[in-house]
């Protein structure tokens, strides 16, 4: 007969065997073949916009590709929500918000940040685009965290959701979420 000391032992060595090997059971990713977590994001990810000095902030205003994996079963649905919590003085800017994106997508080519079906939510500046990184000159790289939240609903959310709107109606499909977060600073 086996102890509760035994068993607990056992689930240890388990648990470090799997995170040794770098295998998480049920985890839900997100990767992009542009940039690493924690690394600077690409140039041309950044906005085509021009600050007020008259510097340029030196992208091009195309969404980085991204793809998922992992997603809990019941998925239905994706949404996408790419946050700047250091913008605006930590008041936060957001830059892309995607959703209605079926559950069979699990990868967005670079520049596909709304296609076709898919609902493309307010961003900071007012649209409904991708909207790329332009921190002020010279201020620190800011961090963007661009998550992607697996959902138990169908995708059939209205267009045009700022992210206050979309996080109030997905909240109680979220089945999880993942994120990738790139950095972004400009010094001519």
């Amino acid at each position: 007969m086996r102890t509760p000391v035994s068993y607990l032992a056992a689930l240890g060595i388990l648990f470090f065997t799997l995170q040794a090997s770098g295998v998480a059971a049920d985890q839900f990713v997100v990767t992009s073949s542009a940039f690493k977590d924690g690394a600077p994001l690409p140039r041309a990810y950044g906005s085509k916009a021009t600050h007020a000095d008259g510097t340029a902030c030196g992208g091009k205003d195309v969404s980085p590709p991204l793809a998922w994996s992992g997603a809990p079963a019941g998925t239905k649905s994706y949404a996408i929500v790419m946050h700047d919590p250091d913008g605006r003085k930590g008041l936060g800017v957001n830059h892309w918000i995607a959703y209605n994106i079926p559950a069979s997508v699990t990868t967005l080519a670079e520049g596909q940040a709304a296609a076709a079906g898919f609902a493309g939510g307010k961003n900071s500046m007012g649209t409904a685009e991708y909207h790329g990184p332009c921190p002020p000159t010279y201020d620190p790289p800011h961090h963007y965290e661009i998550e992607v939240y697996a959902l138990d609903s169908d995708p059939s959310l209205p267009a045009g959701l700022d992210r206050d709107d979309l996080l109030k109606a997905i909240e109680p499909h979220i089945l999880r979420n993942a994120s990738i977060v790139g950095t972004y600073g400009y010094i001519p």
